[in-house]
């Protein structure tokens, strides 16, 4: 009967560290120290993006940022259907700051009462570009204050975002207009 047992929970103990090989659990996804959000504020064209529903077609992607007096953020998203000149379509959403130590975790809402985190991950020294990802990893956006970004740049977010466990082989660049 010992024997028995001992060899069930050998035969447990042997499952468990299979199964725990296998599964990875990603560590909490770490957001900037700061954000100053007048500096943030503002239009921001879309770079790159995760394949998401909502934006299925969308290109020439926007967002602008307004700062309101009751701390929120109005939230306006554009888009241009399929082709730079195909047809635009918009969602207006708000922002609430969720950590007020840091300003980079926000909630989203285009839809009351449904909200998404929205966490801002990597920000350039002057607000140049910035990194915003979801704590679970399921969406993530790279902006710019202009429609091009240089090559470089974009590598360094790419490899910073590996180290914040992206697959940044999902992303999916996005057709800007050239100025």
């Amino acid at each position: 009967m010992m024997k028995q047992m001992g060899a069930f929970l050998l035969a447990v103990l042997s499952c468990v560290c299979l199964l725990s090989c296998g599964t990875r659990t990603a560590s909490t996804l770490k957001v900037v120290s700061h954000i100053d959000l007048q500096r943030y504020t503002g239009v921001w064209y879309e770079i790159a993006r995760y394949p998401n529903s909502f934006q299925e077609g969308c290109v020439a992607s926007t967002a602008t940022y307004t700062l309101r007096k009751d701390g929120r953020i109005d939230v306006l998203n554009q888009c241009r259907k399929h082709t730079l000149d195909g047809p635009v379509v918009y969602a207006k959403g708000k922002a609430t700051v969720v950590d007020q130590k840091t300003n980079a975790k926000l909630k989203v809402t285009f839809f009351w009462p449904f909200y998404g985190p929205y966490w801002i991950i990597d920000i350039g020294h002057d607000y140049e570009y910035a990194v915003v990802g979801h704590p679970e990893r399921k969406y993530l956006w790279i902006l710019s204050r202009t429609p091009r970004m240089d090559e470089s740049l974009y590598r360094g977010i790419l490899e910073r975002l590996k180290l914040q466990e992206y697959d940044v082989g999902r992303l999916l660049k996005t057709i800007q207009a050239t100025r």
